[in-house]
């Protein structure tokens, strides 16, 4: 078995590309139910966030999992191969585990050191848990991987003054706007992005109104922030009201379009907005940006601006590697040995049946030995067998899990023909190779 990560983000795809490849929850479930009947393929998860799209895979078929997952893929999301492949980068075995370590410690983020890809990795391990999509190797893994993000968290600066999309989203409205400290801020949408929002934007003295499809949640969002709701449907009516437009919904269109902008600035006589589209899909219309007054920025505007932010935190991300580094050795560790147990296993029963055959053989020859002898013969084979496994074991054992290790476990299945009977196939479906791509 070997890890396998398929994916595209804010670095490889253009936001008009990941909106095509964002599935909502009841696709999510039936993408998974989907991807872990693919031949090859034993264990998956998928990954699906505002920058992100990635499946976690474990396969016994590397290469034909790979092949049938993008086919997959691409049929999912509407798009050719020839379109989509571009925009993909792979990752197996050793570079697959380093790669799902720093996403979830948000190394791998368009703004470094963002909380929120933590949750949402734990969000897609839950549901394939749910869906019955993620076994006992990807579950394994997923543990190891809350547990060094935690970690980083907790024991580097990452997490001072912690910096998500939205805290970006403050500084470039003060670039627009100058001091933020009576200004209007309309949330669209009631999620956690915009729980952030609302948080920074009333740290500035923002007044905040919240626009929700639900209007419970949009109420409870606003009272926190001495706010107001009103649901969606009542949305083009006040856009003229708010200088800041965050928008973060499911939505699988835009439900801002160009004539409700144009509407809204004639209503505020051509007073600026400023609006940002953190949503994949995109919630506002692309074509806003080309509307005089009406300044928009999306999920790619913001990579650009999130560069500075990584520059300032290049000492900390070096702690933090070392971390990932540490991480990455500990599970392939652990996935090497998922080799070396069925071989130590094979290996003594290989040996004790010959004993026990060589045994049986000669104290047939020997009907007149006392029974206190045949004991004694039968004692001595056991224990000469024991001592000559005693080294090739111990070596195995704790050599094996070594980064060279497979050499060793490979020799020995060669040299003891443990391939052709001794391991079952069982066993052999539980090997974990120690190949890796960069």
């Amino acid at each position: 078995m070997k890890i396998l990560i398929i994916g595209l983000n804010h670095k490889t795809a253009p936001v008009a590309v990941r909106e095509k490849i964002a599935p909502s929850e009841d696709q999510l479930t039936e993408w998974l139910a989907e991807l872990t009947l693919l031949k090859g393929v034993e264990e998956g998860l998928i990954l699906s966030t505002c920058n992100r799209f990635e499946v976690w895979l474990v396969c016994s078929e590397v290469e034909h999992a790979q092949a049938v997952t993008i086919r997959l893929l691409a049929q999912k999301s509407h798009m050719a191969l020839e379109v989509l492949e571009p925009h993909l980068y792979l990752h197996e075995g050793e570079s697959a585990v380093a790669h799902g370590y720093r996403v979830a410690a948000s190394l791998d983020s368009l703004v470094v050191g963002e909380a929120q890809v933590l949750g949402q990795v734990k969000q897609a391990w839950q549901l394939a848990s749910e869906v019955g999509s993620c076994g006992s190797v990807l579950s394994r893994y997923c543990h190891q991987v809350f547990r060094v993000a935690k970690k980083i968290r907790s024991e580097t600066g990452l997490a001072k003054n912690p910096v998500s999309i939205a805290s970006v989203a403050v500084g470039l409205a003060r670039k627009i706007f100058g001091l933020l400290e009576g200004r209007v801020c309309l949330l669209i949408g009631a999620g956690e992005m915009c729980e952030l929002a609302a948080r920074h934007m009333a740290g500035q003295g923002v007044r905040i109104l919240v626009a929700n499809r639900t209007l419970a949640r949009a109420q409870e969002l606003a009272e926190r922030f001495e706010g107001e709701a009103f649901g969606l449907v009542d949305l083009e009516r006040r856009l003229s009201e708010a200088d800041i437009i965050i928008s973060s919904t499911g939505a699988m269109r835009p439900i801002v379009t160009v004539d409700m902008v144009r509407a809204a600035l004639r209503q505020r006589r051509f007073q600026s907005q400023f609006y940002i589209d953190i949503a994949v899909p995109r919630d506002l219309a692309p074509e806003i940006a080309q509307i005089d007054n009406a300044f928009l920025y999306d999920i790619d505007d913001l990579e650009k601006i999130s560069r500075d932010n990584r520059k300032d935190r290049d000492r900390e991300i070096d702690a933090a590697e070392i971390m990932v580094d540490a991480g990455v050795r500990e599970f392939m560790n652990w996935a090497r040995s998922l080799d070396v147990v069925p071989t130590l296993v094979a290996l003594r029963k290989n040996l004790e049946t010959i004993r026990d055959q060589e045994v049986e053989k000669a104290l047939k020859g020997w009907t007149t030995l006392a029974h206190e002898d045949r004991d004694r013969v039968t004692n001595l084979a056991r224990v000469l067998v024991n001592r000559i496994l005693h080294v090739p074991l111990t070596q195995l054992r704790e050599r094996g899990v070594d980064e060279d290790g497979a050499c060793l476990v490979e020799a020995a299945i060669k040299l003891f023909r443990l391939d052709d009977e001794n391991l079952t196939s069982k066993q052999q479906e539980t090997h974990v190779t120690n190949h890796h791509s960069g």
